[in-house]
């Protein structure tokens, strides 16, 4: 069953909101010479690691905190464009959860800001995920949606951005060693250059994403 339930949740089909946005990548590419997409994923996925992946490992730890480490990753996040696209997934992905999985999820009491990376950890865990799959999976999904955002934006083809995350598989091994047991004192920001371009993404004169 946890198997079966892994898989459904990696499945791009899984309605989470996801794909609508680019984590930055669209304001990248617009800003000059197209991006090197592997690079962007791995600056992606480093920032994950340090700045949303803590929270997923304290929310699986002690579910109970989740309205304060909620709080705690409003205000980390002061990109007002990564701010909200982590409200808005949050909140897409409870609300499939909720739906999908009633007898385990039930969403937040209202005035949560709903941000992204404490909600995985606490649905996860009630889902009967590991912590090292819910970890593994958050990263996994990083670098899957930063490549889909490529492919849309024509910065990649599809074989070329599939080729690339394979070979991003020592990248996540290595950022999931480095940051699974980082806690929630640990959070940072590792990527300011792509924290500012994304946080131009409202200013774009023409947008595909939603950030």
């Amino acid at each position: 069953m946890v198997t079966w339930r892994l898989l459904q949740l990696a499945d791009s089909a899984f309605p989470t909101g996801g794909f609508a946005h680019s984590a930055g990548l669209e304001a990248a590419a617009q800003a000059g010479a197209a991006p090197d997409v592997a690079a962007f994923a791995r600056e992606a996925l480093w920032q994950a690691g340090w700045g949303a992946v803590p929270l997923v490992r304290a929310a699986w730890l002690d579910v109970s905190s989740l309205p304060r480490l909620d709080a705690r990753d409003d205000l980390f996040l002061a990109n007002h464009v990564a701010n909200r696209a982590s409200r808005t997934q949050g909140a897409a992905f409870l609300s499939t959860c909720a739906r999908v999985f009633p007898a385990e999820v039930s969403a937040l009491p209202a005035g949560a800001c709903l941000h992204l990376a404490p909600l995985w950890g606490g649905v996860f865990r009630a889902l009967g995920m590991s912590l090292e799959e819910s970890q593994r999976l958050y990263l996994w999904s990083t670098a899957r949606s930063v490549l889909s955002a490529a492919v849309r934006l024509g910065l990649a083809g599809t074989y070329e951005a599939q080729r690339t995350l394979v070979d991003l598989g020592p990248v996540l091994d290595a950022v999931a060693a480095r940051c699974g047991a980082l806690g929630v004192e640990d959070l940072a920001q590792t990527a300011p250059l792509v924290d500012l371009l994304q946080a131009l993404h409202d200013r774009l004169h023409s947008r595909l994403f939603q950030s």
